[in-house]
């Protein structure tokens, strides 16, 4: 027994630059909420949808992207660091969720940007139902592939190994950015995350053009997940095969939403996003597959989903179990992405 994990220690550790990196032993998340990481803003936009990007100023605007950094220690222009990009749920950034995790990483050698979508927006919308109508996950998927940019940018972060990992709201934005059609209107000069994961992302839109990035993606979800549709969810993991990427969608008996969150639960929150089905086209229109209504602006938005989404929430609760579980699955997930760049 001892041979094997000595064994599978090896086979799951290899060298980043001067120093190694073992994502599988993750530290104690309960011990993380007070570790900071340093505030900075970079350039970004905030197109509605994927048809607006480049159209004007006005239906494209410029935004001050905001983030918090998290830096491994010994990160230097000598040994650059891969990282990994975060993405919020509906409820924002929270410190038992995106802070923690990124302080996590930080700590076991791996850069993290905790991207606050909805703070750099807050012109927009303010309260619960508005963030979720005026700023859209093409917003926080335009601040992720504007964050690579300037990831990219900083010595101490090897640019070819940065990875995008989204929760809930977040995750739905992180499978759209796994798409080509998204990578090259948002990222044109040819800049791709290495990998791709979701965390209980609902599966809503599908693109008529599925080609992807290339990059493996990584979808997570609890059996438990009233968001999640399971049937959908497979059919965007077989788009993505179809398009060209390793996807693969992992189910968790027993688990809630948001399972890594400090709520011990499971209790209900929210409206129910799991009937809604929404189709990209060609030309990044969004359509409701329903009503063949286009998503091209709040009110239009605000019609949409309000005739798909349920009139009841969904249970979230926390479980360590499946945290680890899924720690453990992400972590040689994001190895395996980060030595395919290496």
């Amino acid at each position: 027994m001892i041979r094997f994990l000595l064994a599978f220690t090896v086979v799951l550790t290899f060298p980043f630059g001067a120093s190694a990196i073992d994502l599988t032993n993750w530290p104690d998340h309960t011990t993380m909420n007070g570790a900071r990481g340093t505030p900075i803003i970079y350039p970004s936009h905030s197109p509605f949808t994927l048809w607006e990007v480049g159209k004007s100023e006005q239906l494209d605007p410029p935004t001050d992207a905001q983030a918090v950094l998290f830096m491994p220690t010994d990160a230097s222009a000598t040994a650059p660091v891969p990282a990994v990009i975060l993405l919020h749920g509906a409820a924002g950034v929270l410190g038992a969720r995106e802070l923690t995790y990124g302080a996590q990483f930080a700590e076991m050698g791996v850069a993290a940007l905790v991207v606050d979508a909805f703070g750099a927006r807050r012109d927009r919308a303010t309260g619960f139902i508005d963030r979720l109508l005026q700023v859209t996950e093409t917003m926080l998927v335009a601040d992720a592939y504007s964050g690579l940019r300037h990831l990219n940018s900083l010595p101490k972060i090897d640019g070819d190994r940065v990875a995008l990992m989204g929760f809930s709201y977040g995750g739905l934005s992180t499978m759209l950015a796994a798409f080509e059609q998204t990578a090259k209107t948002l990222s044109p000069d040819g800049l791709r995350f290495a990998a791709h994961v979701s965390f209980y992302g609902p599966c809503l839109a599908r693109f008529d053009n599925t080609q992807a990035t290339g990059a493996p993606v990584l979808l997570l979800a609890g059996s438990e997940d009233e968001i999640i549709d399971r049937e959908r969810c497979n059919e965007v993991v077989e788009d993505l095969r179809e398009g060209g990427a390793q996807a693969e969608f992992v189910m968790y008996d027993g688990a809630y939403h948001q399972w890594d969150g400090r709520f011990a639960g499971p209790r209900t929150i929210g409206r129910n996003l799991a009937p809604c089905e929404l189709n990209v086209n060609e030309r990044g229109v969004v359509r409701d597959t329903f009503t063949l209504l286009p998503m091209s602006g709040p009110f239009l938005r605000k019609v949409i989903l309000g005739l798909c989404v349920g009139s009841e929430g969904y249970l979230i609760g926390r479980d360590d179990e499946v945290r680890a579980k899924s720690n453990q699955k992400v972590g040689v997930f994001l190895m395996n992405a980060f030595k395919r760049r290496n």
